[in-house]
């Protein structure tokens, strides 16, 4: 029997694998089993009610899809009123993403949520900051800093951050959030992308620009969990192309505490149970009774900068 329970960020999960936020609704309660999930992280609330972007918002590319989606939301009423008695039939943890234009505004949601049923909160700190004239947060350490720092203030309950894989330097971002108090880091939102349909010469997605996820990101995403983890010491959730229990191992190889599944589920709704499964079957095939051993033993092996250096100059 091996033992997928892990801590993240100060909360317990019963396993690593959970939703990616905005790829999870309480219709797939009719597919899979919602109480062997390790946590439920639900689509962004605001606190105004939003439209969202222009259609078309998604578009298929090779290896992945674009969505311009925009974080339509019903507002934090619809949380209290619908989605929180719902989630809280189950037994997983409910993590509740957020997202606001202000520190201030993060502040304020976070100080709301602090009630029976929100066992954790994840800042969506991708999305723009009218007080750095609309780039996200999470693109400077200094913005990022500003904002955790605020939240931190505002709630006692775990703080997850979502950070961004647009940035230069995503582990300094990854410090600036430790040191002002977050609990753990999301390691990533999608990736800023676009696509061109040459039979009308217009983009595909009716925002022109949208965020790329799916099998294609991977490698990226997965470098920036390496990064991140060697660069602090709160835990990671690594998110960004993960569709087989082997895509999930890989990240905790490099890090990664547990994993977020986005687009997989778009294509296979079971697809959150099936990693579940998988994850198991490697741990016992490959001898191992706890899967949180599997966090970083990539690091532990001995690799190092230096080592993957000369790796990529022999053309390894």
């Amino acid at each position: 029997m091996v033992d997928l329970a892990v801590d993240i960020g100060g909360l317990r999960l019963a396993n690593p694998v959970m939703p990616a936020s905005g790829t999870f609704s309480d219709g797939l309660a009719r597919v899979i089993d919602f109480n062997r999930l390790g946590a439920f992280v639900i689509k962004t609330v605001t606190r105004e009610l939003r439209a969202g972007n222009p259609t078309p918002r998604v578009a298929e590319t090779a290896g992945g899809m674009l969505n311009s989606i925009g974080i339509p939301s019903k507002g934090i009423d619809y949380f209290f009123d619908e989605t929180l008695p719902f989630y809280k039939r189950f037994k997983p943890p409910l993590v509740v993403s957020i997202s606001a234009p202000t520190a201030d505004g993060f502040a304020s949601l976070a100080t709301e949520l602090g009630v029976s049923g929100v066992a954790a909160i994840e800042a969506n700190i991708s999305c723009p900051n009218l007080e750095e004239d609309g780039r996200a947060f999470a693109m400077t350490p200094h913005a990022t800093a500003s904002v955790v720092a605020r939240l931190r203030a505002a709630t006692k309950l775990p703080l997850w951050v979502k950070l961004t894989p647009n940035t230069g330097d995503i582990a300094d971002v990854a410090r600036a959030a430790e040191a002002n108090g977050a609990d753990a880091v999301v390691v990533a939102n999608t990736i800023l992308a676009m696509s061109i349909d040459v039979a009308t010469f217009r983009p595909r997605l009716g925002s022109v620009t949208g965020g790329l996820s799916g099998p294609a990101v991977k490698p990226v995403i997965l470098r920036q969990v390496y990064q991140c983890a060697r660069a602090v010491k709160i835990d990671i959730v690594g998110c960004g192309g993960i569709a087989t229990g082997a895509d999930a191992v890989e990240y905790m190889l490099a890090g990664a505490s547990a994993v977020q599944i986005g687009t997989a589920t778009f294509i296979h709704p079971t697809a959150l149970i099936r990693v579940i499964d998988e994850i198991e079957e490697f741990c016992n095939h490959r001898g191992f009774s706890r899967i949180s051993a599997l966090t970083g033993a990539l690091m532990r092996a001995g690799v190092d900068e230096t080592d993957l250096e000369w790796r990529q100059e022999a053309g390894e």
